[in-house]
């Protein structure tokens, strides 16, 4: 009993000494973990932007106006697009964001080296025509968001384009994109009025899991419009040149992956509670969108009087911020790919063709808000039915790219990315036609 006696405290100071060992290992390997989390945190925020800056410029005056008319007009039926299209939108900017980061070049640049200047003219003739019709919603968005204090467009639209010229041609226009985009936060208030309205969640559960269809032309384009939208030719340009710029690399790259899929998440999660606050409010009354203030209805459970101020503070700073970024980088995408010198720090004479292109889209997008009779409205929506209709031709030219071997290597496509963006090809080809042929014998429709 002594020799257990004298054991006692030696066993104590031996599991003391050892319970220490353990905390300090476990102190020691928290701290290790907290120093690893946060230089992985650190790199992330630095990587971070190209995914979410894309994504979210992507909610524009043309993809406001087409979420919110789709709410109006259909109510909550259309809620189980949004889901499959946010994973179309993730895979396929996680495409473009992946092939930047593997090849160091943008898209077009791509396009020029794999499929020579005539296919390359074409690609870039229908990035041209999609992106002259966006312009276009984006001074519409600026003159309908005007109206609403009392101000024509016929100052507005041509006062701000000489402005968005000057501003990128003969400045930095940094600061005022920053000052812009929190206008365009503005649009979060249609979660908390998506709440406020007090929608009816089984409905909105059921228009999420039961898909629901129509087999006529106004409800085929408005499907059409709702993916065009969300997924636009541009963006794919976009991203892939913004991911070279920054000089992400495939050795970092699972931070950018991870950037696009919250980008996706992001701008869908306000998409899906436009959807659901217009619904809720203008559905539910009977109110047609024809103008931007009837959009601006929706947010009325929300700000009350008020909601037609900050729904067109919004819209003005949304349609600003593209009418300003979205010419730029069309004009970058085209110079890039025939070899055409670019760059806003270059003289007029030094890149004529650049700034040219630059000058031309926002005069044409302005000129045609500008023309007798406009409906702001309807050029909003139609531009996002254009790129709807065009986003297929992009896209083809993205798969047969990233399953190149030669040019990705390890890096292409999985199966299920390729089944996912080839079904998102296919279904848009299809309603394509199938629109095209019903608008020209609606004979069928009754057949």
């Amino acid at each position: 009993m002594a020799l257990f006696a004298r054991k006692g405290p030696v066993m104590g100071l031996w599991k003391a000494t050892v319970l220490w060992e353990t905390v300090a290992d476990r102190a020691k390997w928290f701290q290790g973990f907290s120093r690893r989390l946060k230089r992985q945190l650190a790199l992330f925020l630095t990587i971070m932007g190209p995914g979410l800056l894309t994504a979210t410029a992507d909610n524009d005056a043309g993809g406001i106006a087409t979420y919110a008319i789709v709410g109006a007009r259909e109510g909550y039926s259309l809620l189980w697009m949004i889901i499959l299209i946010t994973i179309s939108l993730a895979i396929v900017q996680e495409m473009g964001a992946r092939m930047g980061a593997v090849t160091g070049k943008g898209l077009s640049d791509l396009i020029r080296e794999e499929f020579g200047v005539r296919w390359t003219f074409f690609a870039m003739l229908v990035l041209l025509v999609a992106n002259v019709a966006t312009c276009a919603a984006e001074f519409a968005g600026i003159a309908a968001s005007m109206e609403i204090f009392g101000v024509s467009k016929y100052i507005s639209v041509p006062l701000i384009a000489i402005m968005l010229w000057i501003l990128v041609v003969k400045g930095s226009y940094k600061a005022v994109e920053r000052f812009l985009l929190l206008f365009a936060l503005t649009f979060a208030a249609y979660v908390a009025s998506g709440f406020m309205a007090r929608p009816d969640w089984s409905e909105v559960a059921r228009g999420m899991l039961v898909p629901t269809f129509k087999v006529e032309p106004g409800f085929m384009l408005l499907f059409i419009a709702t993916i065009g939208t969300t997924i636009t030719p541009w963006m794919q340009f976009f991203i892939q040149a913004t991911v070279v710029d920054k000089g992400i690399t495939i050795s970092h790259y699972r931070y950018e992956k991870l950037d696009v899929l919250f980008g996706a998440f992001w701008t869908d999660f306000i998409s899906f509670f436009i959807i659901v606050s217009t619904g809720a409010t203008l559905f539910r009354a009977g109110i047609p969108i024809e103008t931007a203030k009837d959009a601006a209805l929706a947010l009325a459970p929300l700000a009350g009087e008020y909601s037609t101020y900050l729904f067109s503070v919004g819209l003005f700073g949304a349609s600003a911020l593209a009418a300003a970024v979205l010419p730029l980088s069309t004009a970058y995408a085209v110079c890039e790919a025939f070899g055409w010198e670019s760059g806003i720090d270059n003289e007029f004479r030094e890149a004529p063709i650049f700034f040219s292109l630059f000058t031309a889209l926002i005069t044409i997008g302005a000129v045609v808000v500008l023309l007798p009779g406009t409906s702001l409205m309807k050029v909003m929506l139609r531009s996002q039915e254009v790129n709807g209709i065009l986003l297929p031709v992009i896209l083809i030219f993205m798969l047969k790219l990233v399953n190149n071997r030669r040019i990705m290597g390890q890096h292409v496509n999985s199966p299920f990315f390729n089944l996912i963006a080839w079904i998102t090809v296919v279904c848009l080809i299809g309603l394509t036609v199938a629109w095209f042929i019903l608008s020209l014998f609606p004979a069928l429709l009754s057949s």
